[in-house]
């Protein structure tokens, strides 16, 4: 990918790109140059309390945050990249972010248009998949990759896919929405909140099945005895689970299989380079690679799954505003 040089204008400014990751619960932002994040990185929780022009707000705050920081240095902000967790239709410049309440077909770049701090820049938006894999790309573990996936597996789980060197959105900027892949048999109600992947093994999945186990048993998960049942989280599970508590072995084993057949079913359909896994789950579930390798190997493609990698992402939390980064700097980016 061809990048831009950190440049100056005529008033002897130094110009870069913002980026704003906004994810289910937090948004992200921070000043990029070509060599990477040059300042930032700010980080807003609001853990699903907000809606519609509220979320929209803490965006465009953070980009008043740091367009009167940028001033006080002498800096330029040319460009806005902005990944958003769902579909972002580039004809209406609507998104739809099923965490988010009233985004079904929210008008973000509308919105952001009209924002005094934004209206000499140029705002680039692109769902969080996309800007996954972008960002890996750019200064990940994607680097010098025509093909290559980044599983990111958070609240839900996407994907961002190269494929011969360009990123697949699909007709309509859904591709890479795998937790909506079909695993197991039968069909359960539950499914049709998450989707059959997410419901197993998205953060939000492992801690509805941890729940849906303790409420059953009646027991108390290992080390978060003084945690009501209905506040069971991800965190809590994989702290029980390092823990050898019943319930988070069965739970995460269980997700084990999961992220090893729909890999499986990714190598086979893509023969990838590598596969990344990043979001919030891998963190601690970093350790889990190789035995969801060993999984995948029973199921994908052999030939691809020898010559795949499968590696943790270097961005931790940051994979999407990489991403952003990346496109505040290439805002014409057509790959």
């Amino acid at each position: 990918m061809k990048l831009i040089s950190k440049t100056k204008n005529n008033t002897n400014q130094v110009e870069v790109g913002l980026g704003i990751d906004l994810g289910g619960t937090k948004v992200s932002g921070a000043l990029f140059s070509a060599d990477g994040i040059i300042a930032g990185n700010v980080r807003k929780n609001y853990l699903g309390t907000c809606s519609g022009d509220q979320v929209a707000d803490l965006i465009a705050e953070m980009i008043t945050h740091f367009s009167q920081w940028a001033k006080k240095k002498k800096i330029k902000i040319r460009n806005v990249g902005v990944s958003v967790p769902g579909i972002y239709d580039s004809m209406t410049g609507n998104v739809w972010a099923p965490n988010i309440p009233g985004w079904k077909s929210y008008p973000l770049t509308s919105f952001l248009s009209r924002q005094p701090e934004i209206k000499d820049m140029k705002i680039r938006i692109e769902s969080d998949r996309a800007c996954y894999i972008l960002g890996g790309a750019w200064k990940g573990a994607a680097q010098g990759c025509k093909d290559a996936i980044f599983m990111a597996v958070g609240t839900g789980i996407g994907v961002g896919i190269i494929a011969n060197g360009r990123v697949l959105r699909g007709a309509n900027g859904i591709a890479g929405a795998i937790g909506w892949m079909a695993l197991s048999d039968p069909y359960l109600d539950e499914y049709n909140v998450y989707g059959c992947f997410e419901a197993h093994a998205s953060g939000a999945g492992l801690a509805f099945q941890a729940r849906k186990k303790l409420s059953e048993s009646g027991i108390v998960l290992k080390g978060a005895e003084t945690v009501t049942v209905d506040k069971i989280s991800a965190k809590d599970l994989f702290n029980a689970y390092e823990l050898n508590d019943p319930v988070a072995l069965e739970v995460i084993n269980d997700a084990i299989r999961y992220w090893g057949k729909a890999t499986a079913n990714l190598v086979s359909l893509f023969n990838p380079e590598k596969i990344i896994f990043g979001g919030g789950v891998f963190g601690p579930a970093t350790q889990l690679i190789p035995q969801i390798y060993a999984e995948a190997k029973k199921w994908g493609q052999p030939i691809g799954m020898k010559k795949v990698e499968f590696v943790p992402s270097e961005f931790g939390h940051d994979a999407g505003l990489f991403g952003a980064g990346f496109l505040s700097l290439n805002p014409n980016y057509n790959g």
